[in-house]
């Protein structure tokens, strides 16, 4: 069954939400890592967020949502294009142990210094364009909590989020007020009435436990929360698990570490073996490989300074 994002709005009231199962992309994030259970669940939740944030993007690129941690978990990362196509990884401390119930906070902001960042990156940047990023400390004891605090404080909109992971399901529901034009408050008739709405909503995605979450499916769970609600309810999207490594892209980062390093790294074996994080694709480069990188880049500085002279 393909994995499902599922889109609505709420009639007469600025609310719009949406119900997301992406287990299989999930299990396919799992075959090519094993996780602890405690890394799996945030992960997991991570993944289902951060394609429940890009569905509501109007661009054409890419959203990145990272947890750089101070515990055992040193980093969570998940990438969601618009397109809906996704991949996560994690990177624990050489010498994590992590029990089974381990929380955010103990697994990434033992410390304190544990940060939240989200990452907007176009597809088609114009010239000197930069990502748009945010920065912000770990504000919450759960991931729905911190992006919660995040979107609100950053993005002046009021968001909710269930999540829910295990070794076989990933789901989600979210619920946010509409933007409204210049970040001011939405023009409507009865701001009373908005704001009852919403509190009703959310109290009704409250009643959703992590059990019911993981083991029913959208369509029962919109029925059973919003079954008294007037509803409208759009075509549903289909994300997918993606990575979008190539050896070109490894190359690429062989040449960022620059020709000394990557010299010195080959007298000590004849070939660079790079794995991706994401998907595990193994990369070599060997002697020749690697002056061909740095060749191409003479060739180009060469032809550059001719075309000056």
């Amino acid at each position: 069954m393909k994995d499902t994002l599922q889109k609505f709005l709420v009639d007469n009231a600025p609310v719009r939400g949406e119900l997301i199962d992406i287990s299989d992309t999930w299990r396919q994030v799992q075959a090519r890592r094993e996780y602890p259970s405690a890394v799996r669940k945030l992960l997991g939740e991570m993944l289902a967020a951060s394609a429940l944030l890009s569905a509501n993007l109007k661009f054409n690129g890419m959203i990145v949502m990272q947890i750089h941690g101070d515990g055992p978990v040193k980093l969570l990362v998940v990438e969601c294009d618009s397109e809906l196509q996704l991949r996560a990884t994690a990177k624990l401390a050489e010498d994590a142990t992590i029990a089974d119930e381990a929380t955010l906070t103990e697994l990434v902001n033992a410390g304190g210094h544990g940060r939240f960042v989200i990452t907007l990156d176009p597809k088609d940047k114009l010239p000197g364009q930069q990502p748009y990023q945010g920065i912000v400390p770990l504000d919450g004891e759960s991931v729905a909590t911190v992006i919660e605090n995040y979107m609100l404080r950053s993005e002046q909109l009021d968001t909710k989020l269930w999540l829910a992971a295990d070794a076989e399901v990933s789901r989600g529901l979210l619920l946010q007020k509409l933007p409204t034009e210049g970040g001011t408050a939405a023009p409507t008739t009865k701001p009373e009435g908005d704001l009852e709405t919403w509190n009703h909503l959310v109290m009704l995605g409250n009643t959703l436990r992590r059990e019911e979450l993981l083991s029913t499916d959208i369509a029962t769970l919109m029925h059973r929360l919003f079954w008294e609600e007037t509803i409208r309810v759009f075509d549903p999207a289909h994300p997918s698990f993606h990575c979008s490594c190539s050896r070109e892209k490894v190359g690429n980062m062989l040449k960022m570490l620059g020709r000394e390093e990557v010299e010195d790294a080959l007298s000590q074996s004849d070939k660079l073996g790079i794995n991706c994080d994401f998907c595990g694709q193994h990369y070599e480069f060997d002697a020749v490989d690697c002056a061909q990188l740095f060749a191409s880049d003479l060739a180009g500085s060469s032809e550059a300074g001719e075309a000056r002279h």
